[in-house]
């Protein structure tokens, strides 16, 4: 290899993609042609698949020596997978992008010239997506909710496709956090980016893994990695409630010795009783999200295990 020539390695977590795969590994291998400056390295992350994606990669990487296996010894989560796929990276420069074609390999051309530039962060920005109503209502809903109470100027539609430099990797890597978003962290770091909008594509093979589960934890790994506001919304809420009790409490003192009011029945009492006590078991189970990542820290378990490399 020309050591004056730029080397992108391209992540693609996989995660039962065995329908995708036949298309997906041609389209990111014509980026050759579409960047001839470039030599590639094809990192495909098997996140515990059990289809037959693993044989589809390991067939392709008999024909084709950019292709580089890492195989997870299960299912790990799509934020594992891509720091398994960054850590086992050796370009200059690293892409990310989904398995299932819903982004654009062929922007990695745009992404490369900015990088050439000096942009350490590119990203592609989702200006609209082909999906349903809801999927979009629940999508805008969490990116506003993240840009508004967490990470301020998150792009409006998110991302998940980007391209960053070596420096932002090993960045990313020294963190070694768990249960975080890797997507949010790299805009946290700080640096520079520059936004290239597209449109996210319909998925056109295969079913997607992105269940409501997966989805509610990324959900609030992201606002206890990044945002104080669950906690300063207990706050809050403990004020509140703490201030109408007092109120009240001085509201049926004052009514009792001047006899503005009756003995009354159980029904107020109940109610109360019953409001307050969802308000303390929603405000343990946000402590309780806390405590478990601190342990989860603690332990100082890894965020994925490697059961075997090929390349």
């Amino acid at each position: 290899m020309n050591t004056n020539r730029t080397k992108l390695s391209i992540v693609v977590p996989v995660y039962y993609n065995e329908l995708n795969i036949p298309y997906t590994i041609p389209r990111l291998q014509n980026l050759q042609d579409t960047i001839p400056d470039c030599d590639f390295e094809f990192v495909f992350v098997d996140d515990g698949s059990k289809d037959n994606s693993l044989s589809l990669l390991l067939e392709a990487r008999e024909r084709d020596s950019r292709i580089k296996v890492i195989k997870l010894s299960r299912n790990f989560g799509s934020m594992s997978a891509i720091q398994a796929g960054l850590k086992h990276a050796t370009g200059d420069c690293v892409g990310i992008i989904a398995a299932d074609l819903q982004d654009p390999p062929e922007l990695f051309k745009d992404m490369i010239e900015h990088w050439k530039l000096g942009k350490k962060v590119v990203l592609g920005t989702r200006a609209d997506r082909e999906e349903s109503l809801s999927q979009k209502f629940f999508s805008n809903t969490y990116y506003f909710l993240l840009e508004k109470f967490a990470l301020k100027g998150y792009p409006k539609g998110g991302f998940d496709f980007l391209l960053i430099d070596k420096q932002i990797v090993n960045e990313v890597l020294e963190i070694q956090e768990k249960n975080t978003n890797v997507m949010s962290l790299i805009y946290w770091l700080g640096h520079e980016q520059i936004y290239i909008p597209y449109v996210r594509q319909e998925r056109k093979l295969g079913k997607s893994r992105w269940t409501l589960a997966k989805k509610v934890k990324l959900f609030v790994d992201s606002f206890v990695s990044f945002s104080y506001m669950p906690i300063r919304f207990m706050s809050f809420i403990g004020f509140l409630t703490a201030l109408f009790s007092f109120l009240y409490g001085v509201f049926v003192i004052l009514s009792t010795i001047f006899g503005f009011i009756e003995v009354q029945g159980w029904t107020s009492i109940i109610a109360l009783i019953t409001f307050l006590l969802g308000i303390i078991m929603i405000m343990l189970g946000i402590i309780g999200e806390y405590l478990w990542r601190i342990l989860d820290e603690s332990r100082d378990r890894p965020s994925y295990v490697v059961d075997e490399v090929y390349e």
